[in-house]
């Protein structure tokens, strides 16, 4: 019997190992999910949950309750893989497998820029929110904020969800009106690109929406390091930015079981060895033809959100279930990302592209809102990591 090996329990993950379990018979194949922690967090929450739009309480569920029956759980760190010997090293022993899927996602590292840890852990103006505790840290530090510069900052790495920066920075904006303290606040967004994002149409709606409100693009401002003392970000091309209040975008890497202990990445040059080398399209490894990988921890070319492991997973079941019996990989994926733009309590608009166009309208509404937080939970705990997803 097969033995499938998913590493990491996140969407990708967990939605690929229930899917693989519903298509395969209990004959057929066995599977196992690796991950180091027993908690898969909803992350779309954490840009939220500072302005009291989400509760910390129904953000978790326990891993082993997600998977469905006949998935087996393996609650160890995923160490290293030996492709060629078709081993995953863990913390406690080893895992032999015929198939793997890599779904380990990105890893945050907010010690790769400096100062930014010691401006969480010392002072009361640093909250890098990707992290749970510092995005709940922050909805205390928002509360006591009566006036200053707010800043928001996006680094220069890849980073998973790439309009969380956009929406903090909107939603805080929002929330200061709504305090009645706007006109002693500069809110900033820092970034270190020419634009605030990177796709059109959303880019030019952002950029109405931002002039309106008075919001601040710091443009081609790359962080390089954080005076947390003097309350001074400093950046590659010689700028400083002044704040107040600080929320920054932690920068992300590669997994180190992948990037320093695996030749998985070894191809993938763009991103300097970061990501797991796959077909853009197949999800396929580029040399090992057993392994396919999915979500922020490949390199495929699209935006990392949770809309669009939704899809790889899609293609994942299909080619890696035809290539267990020989047949022809059929499925595709397209690049499929999707990101719902949370504008103001009440209003968001939907960004929505692939590789080769944007797909929705720069429509911002109240609907998309009530979609975005009151709906996709729901989906997502429900039916989509569960393996239920009747609209691919």
């Amino acid at each position: 019997m097969d033995h499938i090996v998913v590493l990491g329990a996140g969407v990708g993950g967990t939605m690929t190992a229930n899917m693989l379990r519903r298509r395969l018979d209990r004959t057929d194949a066995e599977i196992s999910v690796v991950d180091k922690s027993t908690e898969h967090a909803y992350q779309p929450s954490f840009y939220l949950l500072p302005y009291g739009y989400m509760e910390p309480d129904d953000q978790f569920r326990e891993v082993s309750e997600l998977l469905r029956s006949g998935v087996e759980f393996v609650h160890d760190e995923v160490t290293g893989v030996d492709p060629d010997e078709k081993v995953v090293d863990l913390g406690d022993g080893d895992l032999s497998y015929d198939y793997l899927v890599v779904a380990l996602g990105h890893r945050l590292a907010p010690e790769a820029t400096p100062g930014m840890l010691e401006g969480w852990e010392e002072t009361d103006s640093v909250y890098p929110f990707y992290h749970f505790e510092a995005a709940m840290e922050l909805r205390d530090a928002l509360e006591e904020f009566d006036g200053g510069t707010f800043v928001v900052s996006v680094p220069d790495t890849s980073i998973k969800c790439g309009g969380a920066p956009l929406k903090m920075t909107m939603l805080a904006e929002d929330y200061f009106r709504r305090r009645g303290i706007r006109d002693d606040v500069d809110v900033v967004m820092t970034k270190g690109s020419d634009a605030v994002f990177g796709v059109s149409p959303y880019r030019e709606k952002l950029e109405e929406i931002w002039a309106d409100r008075d919001i601040e693009a710091n443009l081609n401002f790359t962080v390089e390091e954080i005076d947390p003392e003097a309350q001074v970000i400093h950046s590659n091309e010689g700028d400083t930015q002044e704040y107040d209040l600080y929320a920054p975008v932690p920068p992300q890497e590669g997994q180190p079981a992948l990037t320093e202990h695996s030749p998985l990445t070894e191809d993938d040059v763009e991103n300097d060895g970061e990501y797991v080398s796959v077909d853009e399209h197949t999800l396929q490894h580029t040399e090992y033809e057993d392994v396919f990988a999915l979500g922020d921890g490949c390199n495929t070319p699209n935006a990392k959100t949770a809309a669009a492991a939704r899809k790889q997973a899609h293609v994942v079941l299909d080619n890696l279930t035809a290539h267990m019996e020989d047949k022809r990989q059929t499925a595709e994926y397209k690049g499929y990302a999707a990101c719902p733009l949370l504008t103001e309590k009440g209003k968001a608009m939907v960004a929505e592209f692939d590789y080769e166009e944007s797909i929705s309208a720069p429509v911002e509404s109240r609907m998309n809102w009530i979609m975005d937080v009151n709906v996709l939970p729901s989906f997502y705990w429900d039916s989509w990591l569960r393996g239920y997803d009747p609209l691919p």
